[in-house]
């Protein structure tokens, strides 16, 4: 279904059964996008193991639209480049410069 596999941006909420964690995995990596996730459980384990193996770049456990400064925002695959907030957000504006110097005088100097 097309709404399972676009990325819509509204209040919409897809509600599909399922048969187990490795289904839901396989259907939710099966997209083109990866913006955000949320995994609703009272099970720790199902968490965790949902929340590493979604290629996602947010994932929300028992809550959604949650944000801070310091947490990084942003996608996998077609759902955005690069990460806005936090740390990670000033790579964008950086340069990286390697020096070597030497702590003896070499023999030819």
């Amino acid at each position: 279904m097309l709404i399972a596999k676009d990325e819509i941006f509204g209040p919409v909420q897809s509600i599909l059964k399922f048969k187990d964690l490795e289904e839901v995995i396989r259907r939710a990596n099966a997209t083109s996008y990866g913006l955000a996730a949320g995994v609703y459980t009272r099970n720790i384990d199902t968490a965790n193991t949902l929340m590493r193996a979604l290629r996602v770049g947010t994932v929300w456990i028992n809550c959604y639209d949650i944000f801070d400064a310091a947490i990084p925002f942003g996608g996998y695959k077609m759902s955005g480049q690069g990460r806005v907030r936090g740390i990670y957000s000033l790579r964008s504006y950086l340069q990286v410069k390697a020096s070597v110097t030497a702590l003896k005088n070499p023999a030819w100097l």
